[in-house]
């Protein structure tokens, strides 16, 4: 186990990530509330890892790196992150974006409603209190917020932002839903997490954010993480009938 300084842990995914990824961290760090950041780069050529390992000399005990050989995928990062959290026992494990897109700020609501408000699951969300999301082309906006209803309609979830990637899980969840079977990468990897987490029986809630897209570096979205989720929701709907899901540990 690693010698940390929080019970939180704040996973950020990083593929040439040098315009944002000093300043993401020192957001983080600036906050009230100590939050450790776990940054997991894919290899990037621009050396977005050579600016954290810098950084590391700065935050010893908050700042960790994990390097991997090669863009891999978003969902692959995260449940490395989350693997790696769960052997240091950290008990609010959080995803969220390098590109400023999540507010830094807003890590505070995640962890307040988990932590204080009873939450297993807490949603960073766009559209549980209308539409908000800023410097989206509206063809974007659109797709996104119409692939969250089509979501619930397949599957039944009862949140508004099924997309969202700026959530806080805490760590029984994590314990729980056997994350080695979480099989999508892009968009849908984070339908399956919160069907799976809510099949498992958590209480997720959402909390009202403001999504800002990326002013730095360039975007990683592309048609084909669509389509997976479009399709693969599908799939998890169907196979959730065949499955055995294991269930939430009474408090």
């Amino acid at each position: 186990m690693v010698e940390k300084g929080s019970d939180s842990i704040v996973i950020i995914p990083t593929y040439n990530e040098k315009e944002n990824v000093e300043n993401i961290i020192r957001a983080v760090f600036g906050l009230p509330k100590t939050f450790d950041i776990l940054i997991i780069d894919d290899n990037s050529p621009d050396g977005t890892a050579d600016i954290v390992k810098k950084l590391q000399n700065e935050f010893p005990g908050n700042l960790f790196l994990m390097e991997r050989k090669g863009k891999q995928g978003l969902g692959t990062a995260y449940i490395a992150g989350f693997k790696w959290s769960v052997e240091n026992k950290y008990d609010y494990i959080f995803e969220m974006d390098a590109d400023f897109s999540h507010n830094p700020k807003d890590l505070l609501k995640l962890w307040i409603a988990c932590a204080e408000q009873g939450a297993d699951v807490a949603v960073g969300s766009r559209y549980i209190s209308g539409v908000n999301v800023v410097n989206w082309p509206m063809g974007r906006v659109i797709m996104s917020y119409f692939a969250s209803k089509y979501v619930r309609f397949i599957t039944g979830l009862k949140i508004a932002d099924t997309t969202a990637g700026f959530v806080c899980y805490h760590r029984p969840v994590l314990e729980t839903i056997e994350i080695d079977k979480i099989r999508f990468k892009g968009y849908a990897f984070q339908i399956e997490m919160k069907f799976t987490a809510y099949k498992c029986g958590f209480k997720i809630t959402e909390v009202p954010i403001i999504f800002i897209n990326r002013v730095l570096g360039e975007s990683k979205m592309n048609s084909s993480i669509f389509g997976e989720a479009i399709f693969g929701v599908i799939k998890l709907k169907i196979g959730s009938w065949f499955k055995k899901y294991p269930r939430k540990k009474a408090d």
